[in-house]
């Protein structure tokens, strides 16, 4: 494992609201460290970059991998802002030949989380949100 996380689980009616707050290591990574088994569609991933001391490098990029080692997030992790907070509706994509639409992608999975080209001891939170 490298890096280290809190998790912290909440339901709110029928939305599950996963926040994984995350600490590189020295070489700017987060890695090997699971979520308990989720349930539900993925509604939306928000990343929420520290700011001060522990701000990542900026373009630092964020996979959720499940049980299969498939990324969640579809590359949408990818390159992110170290200043500013962003969140992406990931899925599955559905393609009838013109229009290229997602649909949620639906878990019943550990997810495990990896971080890299964050900087030396820096953080922020990943915060999922499930149907």
């Amino acid at each position: 494992m490298a890096g280290s996380v809190t998790i912290s689980y909440q339901q709110v009616r029928t939305i599950q609201k996963i926040t994984l707050d995350w600490l590189s290591d020295a070489a700017g990574a987060v890695s090997g460290i699971a979520t308990k088994r989720l349930t539900g569609a993925l509604l939306r991933v928000a990343f929420i970059p520290d700011s001060g001391g522990t701000q990542p490098s900026d373009l630092y990029d964020v996979v959720l991998n499940d049980d299969n080692g498939l990324n969640v997030l579809a590359g949408q992790g990818a390159n992110l802002s170290n200043a500013a907070a962003s969140n992406v509706t990931p899925g599955v994509p559905l393609k009838d030949g013109t229009t290229t639409s997602v649909s949620a992608c639906i878990l019943d999975d550990t997810l495990t989380l990896g971080i890299t080209n964050a900087g030396s001891a820096k953080g922020g939170n990943v915060v999922l949100y499930l149907g």
